[in-house]
């Protein structure tokens, strides 16, 4: 039976054979690795990834595409959102870390990337299909426009790298944004810090990017008595990651 795209569900199926064929070489999946897909669809990656790894699990909250991917024996299927799925506890019945892959709903996919910080140390990879603007905007480096509060959240966890672009042909229905596919690898070691206080902190300094930190940022240290050293007279787009993190483990952030 066809299947017609859910508007709610942010369905866009991938359908070019030669991009999936690029996907599929970049995650380069192995026998017996525990890969979770998230989003299966259609099962146009979940096909050549099972193809190659002999087994994989998937999360899908349409509950018709879920009911055909449980007729697959070599599939285990989650049927949910995955806001909801708890990915260190998946990873804890798992013999390795977990392989994140997906063409991830737009509307939601910056939930998704935040959901998943959570349990970035017991995922070895992921490789997800986004909106391009969003790829840049993780991948963006201080002092270009793209450079925020996402950039900043997800390079203190995570090393990112834009590795496909793909074109809106290549879906169907074809989404009105280009795409990309970015490789984030979690660091061996995070930081010390408390993951909520540093959020708080970004947040805070590009909460009025064009403004001079001292106007946000250094208010907000004056608050809670910082008696340290951070330069205030620039822009929060002027401050690397790094900086940001020790900023944060300075003020009294540990991990919680």
């Amino acid at each position: 039976m066809r299947h017609v795209a859910r508007k709610r569900f942010g369905q866009h199926f991938l359908a070019d054979g030669s991009v999936i064929d690029a996907i599929v070489a970049a995650i380069d999946p192995r026998p017996g690795q525990a890969i979770v897909e998230i989003g299966p669809g259609l099962g146009a990656m979940t096909n050549p990834l099972v193809e190659r790894c002999g087994r994989l699990t998937v999360i899908e909250l349409d509950r018709d595409l879920a009911r055909r991917l449980r007729e697959r024996p070599e599939l285990q299927v989650i049927e949910s959102d995955v806001l909801r799925v708890d990915f260190t506890a998946l990873a804890a019945s798992e013999p390795m870390p977990l392989r994140v892959v997906g063409n991830l709903p737009y509307n939601i996919s910056t939930p998704i990337l935040f959901h998943l910080l959570a349990s970035a140390g017991v995922i070895k990879d992921q490789h997800f299909m986004l909106q391009k603007e969003v790829v840049q905007r993780m991948a963006a480096s201080p002092g270009v426009k793209d450079y925020g509060r996402l950039s900043v959240m997800l390079q203190w966890r995570y090393d990112i790298e834009s590795v496909l672009d793909v074109s809106p042909e290549a879906f169907e229905p074809p989404p009105r944004v280009d795409s990309a596919v970015v490789r984030m690898l979690p660091y061996p070691v995070a930081p010390a810090v408390a993951p909520a206080l540093l959020g708080e902190l970004v947040a805070v300094a590009f909460s009025q990017r064009r403004k001079l930190l001292r106007h946000t940022l250094g208010r907000w240290l004056e608050v809670r008595g910082f008696g340290g050293a951070f330069d205030t007279q620039r822009r929060a787009e002027e401050v690397p990651v790094a900086q940001y993190v020790a900023l944060a483990i300075e003020i009294g952030g540990t991990p919680t």
